[in-house]
């Protein structure tokens, strides 16, 4: 929700495009109410009033004022004085902290029953957590003529004015930048409440989709996992085909077996019946589906669900495009403004890496590890840590004995922090901010958005305490939490809350959950060869994905027609191209439509570029943090907030985000392990 809330709030902008019909002034009135405000304030700065009243313009609507109470608003609200700019600003942000404070938190809580297994979850929950308690917030902000005001005396500046003119900006001056970033959308609240209601319902489809392992048979009607597994889509089964590269004698089998799982989820041949169904046994290779006692049962495939609710966002997202004037398609929402790098600037460094030579040169590496060719499936091999040759079940049993209740996590959270180099009392005011709840699905963190308030991180805990599964997801949203944590509470201006993008809070979170093994005090033995090459081999993989979700939809707007069967075939189509282009050349398997196995595709999509882009940045932040204090840097960078990418990166490592470092890395790992 709060992704989404960014996606349709914190536009930047391009002041010189056209604007949409969704203003109700025209050139010559627009142009009247320049001048108009120019003779009344003849000494201000003629460029700041021009580009301030045309911004203001595209957003008034004939419900908001005629032309003649437009050009007045204008004249009586624009504050050329810059101590009266200033004030405003103060009673803006005040305000909006506590507008979105409150607002988070009650999405916080109504959504906890959905989220949590805290409490009983009934059918009035699901209507309760689909409420979007920021669906008014727009309408209201611009019915009350607040949006107005902020619109004519902050007005936005474009990506490229960012990252050209932010160089010499002030902390205030970026912060005034930001507070222009605020209102350059107007979606209407149905509209709103309609892309939250898509998302939600595609949010619980995922999160209650379970495979129960121990029901699944090979041809020969052997039983690989035990009883009791139930794995979530796409997570579940991935972390447990990572997990069965440490068993000798059956881990090979069940790969296959999960990859078969998988192409059937992919492909919509699934039987419909053995979702979440214990009272059923299943033989992926063969789609055969029998009861308990063995008898044959007729099954029907899933209906295309999976594909279905990633359609009805794109039309939920869609219907939103018009009152988005700046940045008219969710592709360029997600992009340009959120992540505040352009989708072409992401696909050149994302196949700068697929197409690199080192690719075959690292597959060969893990080839002689596994002493046989690869496969499809070994994009998520994990054997370059030292805990894919350690028994999960060991450490299981550790995680269990530690952590038996997300309360005892919680608990934990400052000896957590004190491992990583935070002073004892740092770690526990940290600490102190953070609520663990034991989760429904796979697990995630949510933000908090007022200073005082508690973030959430929620994981799953299983009846005998935490699972290595659980615990491995854990340290990664622990990793947000922090960062969300400080990026709130220790940022100068409410304005500047957060990092540029969510692949900045992805590389802290990557940056915890490497060190899982060393906060249980298990010796993990990693050379920072292997871990170059399992950042290499983790960006290789995740990067194909997100060119498939970035192709999508760049179709989807080329083929505003399309029906969801349309869909579904293009997005099978580009994960096979995308394979056969960049994976099959050293993994097999023409046309494998592996790669468009990933939930975020169909929840949240768009999201997935930001985890490869939040690789590159977490590798560089760990060749920075070498031999360094990590809790001290944290402290040291986190706080400079919400500049853009190579803005917050320069700050922080003293270069710009780029492919480079790693490849040359990943080089010469790729020699040290040849001598």
């Amino acid at each position: 929700m709060l992704c989404l809330l960014t996606l349709l709030s914190c536009n930047k902008a391009n002041v010189e495009q056209t604007p949409t019909t969704m203003s109700s002034i025209s050139s010559n009135e627009l142009q009247q109410a320049i001048d108009a405000v120019k003779q009344a304030h003849p000494d201000a700065d003629q460029t700041a009033i021009e580009k301030g009243v045309t911004n203001a313009a595209k957003f008034w609507m004939t419900t908001d004022g005629t032309a003649e109470e437009f050009t007045n608003f204008c004249v009586n609200a624009y504050l050329a004085d810059p101590d009266k700019r200033h004030e405003l600003f103060e009673v803006m942000q005040r305000n909006l902290e506590v507008l979105y404070g409150h607002y988070n938190r009650i999405s916080i809580e109504l959504k906890m029953p959905i989220h949590t297994t805290k409490m009983p979850l009934t059918d009035v929950d699901e209507d309760f957590g689909a409420l979007d308690p920021f669906a008014h917030f727009f309408d209201d902000m611009f019915t009350s003529k607040i949006a107005f005001r902020i619109l004519l005396n902050f007005p936005p500046f474009t990506l490229e004015e960012k990252n050209t003119l932010g160089e010499n900006w002030t902390r205030q001056e970026w912060a005034y930048a930001r507070m222009g970033d605020l209102f350059n959308s107007r979606v209407p609240a149905n509209l709103t409440q309609n892309i939250s209601d898509k998302t939600q319902d595609a949010d619980n489809y995922i999160a209650n989709y379970n495979i129960v392992m121990g029901n699944l048979r090979n041809a020969k009607g052997e039983k690989l996992f035990p009883d009791g597994m139930q794995l979530i889509t796409h997570w579940g089964l991935r972390d447990e085909l990572k997990s069965d590269y440490a068993d000798a004698e059956h881990g090979l089998e069940k790969q296959r077996m999960i990859y078969d799982v998988m192409c059937h989820i992919i492909n919509q041949t699934i039987p419909q019946d053995v979702i979440n169904s214990e009272s059923l046994l299943w033989c992926p290779e063969t789609n055969n589906v029998t009861d308990l006692q063995g008898n044959n049962v007729e099954a029907t495939a899933e209906p295309n669900t999976r594909y279905q609710k990633l359609y009805d966002i794109y039309l939920a997202m869609k219907a939103a495009d018009p009152y988005s004037p700046t940045y008219p398609t969710y592709l360029q929402r997600a992009f340009d403004q959120q992540m505040e790098v352009s989708d072409q600037e992401i696909e050149e460094m994302f196949t700068q890496l697929l197409s690199s030579p080192v690719v075959k040169e690292v597959a060969d590496i893990i080839k002689s590890r596994l002493g046989r060719e690869l496969e499809p499936f070994d994009i998520w091999y994990d054997g370059f840590k030292s805990r894919s040759n350690i028994n999960e079940d060991e450490l299981t049993a550790i995680t269990q004995q530690r952590y038996p209740t997300a309360e005892a996590f919680e608990q934990g959270t400052p000896a957590i922090l004190e491992q990583l180099g935070f002073s004892q009392q740092r770690a526990k005011e940290i600490a102190q901010m953070v609520q663990v709840d034991p989760s429904r699905g796979a697990g995630h963190a949510w933000q908090a958005m007022m200073k005082g308030d508690k973030a959430h991180l929620r994981t799953r805990v299983g009846n005998n305490g935490m699972d290595y599964k659980g615990y491995n997801i854990a340290t990664h949203e622990f990793g947000h939490n922090v960062e969300q944590t400080i990026s709130l509470n220790n940022v100068d201006n409410y304005m500047m809350v957060g990092v540029p993008s969510t692949a900045f809070t992805e590389a802290l979170a990557f940056v915890f959950q490497t060190r899982d093994l060393q906060l249980l005090g298990v010796n993990n033995g990693d050379s920072k060869s292997d871990f170059t090459l399992d950042i290499f081999w983790g960006c290789y993989e995740i990067m194909g994905v997100a060119l498939v979700d970035l192709y999508t939809w760049r179709w989807l707007y080329q083929h505003p027609t399309a029906t969801m069967e349309e869909m579904k075939t293009i997005i099978i189509e580009n994960a096979q191209t995308v394979w056969n282009k960049y994976y099959a050349p050293v993994l097999g398997s023409e046309n494998s439509p592996i790669l468009a196995i990933y939930s975020h595709m169909f929840s949240i999509p768009l999201y997935l570029p930001n985890y490869p882009y939040g690789h590159l940045v977490e590798f560089q932040l760990e060749e920075y943090f070498e031999g360094k204090n990590l809790g001290n840097e944290i402290e040291r960078i986190y706080p400079n907030g919400r500049l853009t990418p190579n803005h917050w990166m320069r700050q922080a490592v003293g270069a710009d985000v780029s492919v480079e470092p790693l490849l040359r890395a990943t080089e010469k790992a790729v020699n040290d392990s040849k001598q």
